[in-house]
């Protein structure tokens, strides 16, 4: 389970991550750049803390059936999330740019915790 005080850190790290690949891979149906970048944040605030509390609780954190829970959840929300607000764009793109987001955070995270292993405990 991760500690309550430590999801704003992880917050920031996914935003920072996820907010500009999304914006790039989505922006040409998205009229307004300040728009798209606060439904992004938005979509990752409807995600992460389900990531951080809700799937913490069935699953060991660090487990593969964690791992694969978690994330599932989090690039299906967010692939239906981009489907649905930005006029357009196919399921497959919204999928495949959650997916892209998603890994690249996923995998940054992982750095961060070998750099700075006492961050999320």
């Amino acid at each position: 389970m991760y500690p309550a005080s430590a999801w704003f850190a992880a917050f920031a790290i996914t935003v920072a991550i996820e907010v500009p690949i999304v914006a790039t891979l989505v922006r040409r149906w998205a009229p307004s750049l300040v728009r798209l970048l606060l439904l992004i944040v938005f979509a990752n605030l409807a995600t992460h803390p389900l990531v951080w509390f809700v799937f913490s609780q069935p699953f060991l954190v660090g487990t593969p059936e964690y791992t694969i829970a978690s994330e599932a959840w989090a690039v299906a929300a967010e692939a239906a999330f981009y489907w649905t607000v930005l006029s357009g764009i196919s399921p497959t793109r919204a999928v495949l740019v959650s997916l892209t987001a998603n890994v690249a955070s996923f995998m940054v995270g992982l750095v961060v915790v070998e750099l700075v292993p006492d961050l999320f405990v």
